[in-house]
C-alpha cells in the first residue's frame, strides 16, 4: 500500500505525463505561496492552466474528483490569482482543470482529464 504522499506524488507524475502527451506544456509543478498550493501550473496554447490532481486508490466513496469542494475551488481561483499577479508575463486566460486518478492495489491506474471544471 501507498503512503498517502506517495500516492499523491504518482499521481501528479501521471497527470503531468498525460498533460504532456495531450500537448500541454508544464510551467511549475506543486507552486506554493502563503495562500496554498498548486499542483500543476500548465500551458495549452494560449491559455494558462491550473491543474488540481486528486489521486485515489479506489472509487469506493466517489471519483477522486468529487473531493473539489467549493471553498477549495475558491481557494484555488485565490491561488490563480496570486500566480498571475507574481507572473505578469503569464497569459490573461486563465482554465482551471481537474485530474483524477485512481491507482488500484492491482490492475492499471485509471485517468480522467476534466476540463474548465472551476
Amino acid at each position: 500500500m501507498l503512503a498517502k504522499d506517495e500516492l499523491g506524488k504518482r499521481g501528479e507524475d501521471l497527470a503531468a505525463r498525460h498533460l504532456v502527451g495531450a500537448g500541454f506544456a508544464i510551467v511549475t509543478r506543486n507552486w506554493r505561496c502563503p495562500v496554498g498550493e498548486i499542483d500543476i501550473v500548465a500551458r495549452d496554447g494560449d491559455a494558462l492552466v491550473v491543474v488540481e490532481v486528486k489521486t485515489r486508490t479506489s472509487t469506493a466513496f466517489g471519483s477522486p474528483a468529487e473531493a473539489i469542494t467549493p471553498r477549495k475551488a475558491e481557494k484555488l481561483r485565490e491561488l490563480a490569482l496570486t500566480w498571475a499577479r507574481e507572473h505578469p508575463d503569464s497569459p490573461r486566460a486563465i482554465r482551471f482543470d481537474v485530474i483524477s486518478v485512481v491507482i488500484p492495489k492491482l490492475g492499471l491506474p485509471q485517468l480522467e482529464h476534466l476540463r474548465g471544471v472551476i
